[in-house]
């Protein structure tokens, strides 16, 4: 195998499928890259078994074929290039060439035979969406994941598709996140699939553009593909909660607040926080919501942001990062919370079709 390509266009390839591999691993080839050259393209891929990365760029090939290296070792490499373009080679010993404007590099390679391969995948159903949109999605609900085993279902990401409506749906069963949106494209049968919350981090970071994302489901297996790269994962197995028996469908007070403001109190009055006193308390009466911090070995604090509100007093105590949580990945301007009272679950909503839903603490 020998190709030249664009050193930069080089870089940014191999920055999109690096990210998956660990810093170790008991298989030495899941440290590697795939590099296959052919007809003016050269394909990278990674995989750690449960996620597969593949994407392409154009190169100038005098000979077709194959490899694997280090990938973390080569894209350090290449970063640290400052020449337009580069040219590499592999022998039949798998050593890898690499020259660089002056520079000359030698990576040893594993056979190219060995790298895991890609299994069969059939789709049973798809749908397209901008890719701006639907990081936007990802951003707006991934951090409730929930980072415990314990319960395998909870720690990635619902995508159900029901009457050509996404839901997708994260919670770690102390507080909720949901948005809901149409496609711009369905095709298959309805049905819901738990996507592995490293997976959609991986294809968060690639979506960049406004050309459509297409995702597809089989019976185990999730496909993702953008303008830049393709993703295969496994999906998690199991049944996920009843999501819509948490949501309250009846509130006795709403209260709006405009998210920038509202998301700057809470981290300024949180900075007085400590471990053992970590919860705010929002009071609500006479036009105005106070914000207070759970007294401290650090000392305390409070702020106060007007709003609209003629109820009776009322007060409820939050996680201040739970809370903060939903302002800091929404584009909308305002936040609606509605309230039963102190110990019952509380609802977040902005204009986005997004849905949050917190416990309150119980204060000590």
């Amino acid at each position: 195998m020998k190709f030249k390509v664009s050193r930069e266009k080089f870089q940014k390839a191999l920055q999109r499928v690096v990210s998956i591999i660990g810093s170790r691993s008991i298989l030495p080839m899941l440290g590697n890259v795939l590099l296959e050259a052919g007809d003016g393209t050269l394909k990278l891929t990674t995989t750690d078994l449960d996620i597969r990365i593949t994407t392409s760029l154009d190169a100038e090939v005098s000979d077709p074929g194959s490899g694997t290296v280090p990938a973390r070792r080569l894209a350090q490499l290449v970063g640290s290039f400052v020449a337009p373009e580069l040219e590499m080679e592999t022998d039949a010993e798998n050593h890898c060439r690499i020259v660089c404007g002056t520079g000359k590099f030698l990576l040893l390679g594993l056979p190219a035979e060995d790298f895991p391969a890609q299994s069969g995948f059939e789709a049973v159903r798809s749908f397209k969406l901008k890719e701006n949109e639907f990081k936007h999605l990802i951003g707006s609900i991934a951090y409730a994941v929930s980072i415990d085993d314990s319960r395998k279902v909870l720690t990635g990401v619902l995508m159900s598709v029901h009457d050509s409506l996404l839901t997708m749906v994260a919670t770690d069963g102390k507080r909720m996140a949901m948005r809901e949106t149409a496609p711009e494209e369905f095709n298959g049968a309805d049905g819901d699939a738990i996507v592995p919350i490293k997976a959609v981090q991986e294809v968060r970071r690639m979506l960049d553009g406004s050309e459509s994302a297409t995702v597809e489901f089989g019976e185990k297996q999730c496909r993702i593909r953008t303008s830049e790269a393709e993703l295969t994962t496994k999906l998690i197995e199991g049944s996920y909660p009843n999501f819509r028996q948490v949501i309250p469908t009846k509130w006795t007070r709403t209260v709006e607040a405009p998210v920038s403001l509202f998301l700057s109190k809470i981290e300024m009055v949180s900075l007085m926080l400590s471990e053992s006193s970590s919860y705010i308390i929002l009071n609500f009466g006479d036009n105005e919501m106070k914000i207070q911090g759970a007294s401290s070995e650090i000392g305390e604090g409070s702020d106060v942001i007007p709003i609209e509100y003629t109820a009776d007093p009322f007060e409820v105590s939050f996680n201040p990062s739970y809370l903060a949580d939903p302002m800091r990945n929404t584009a909308s301007e305002t936040v609606r919370m509605k309230f039963n009272d102190p110990l019952t679950p509380v609802t977040i909503e902005t204009e986005e079709g997004f849905l949050y839903v917190i416990m309150p603490i119980r204060k000590k």
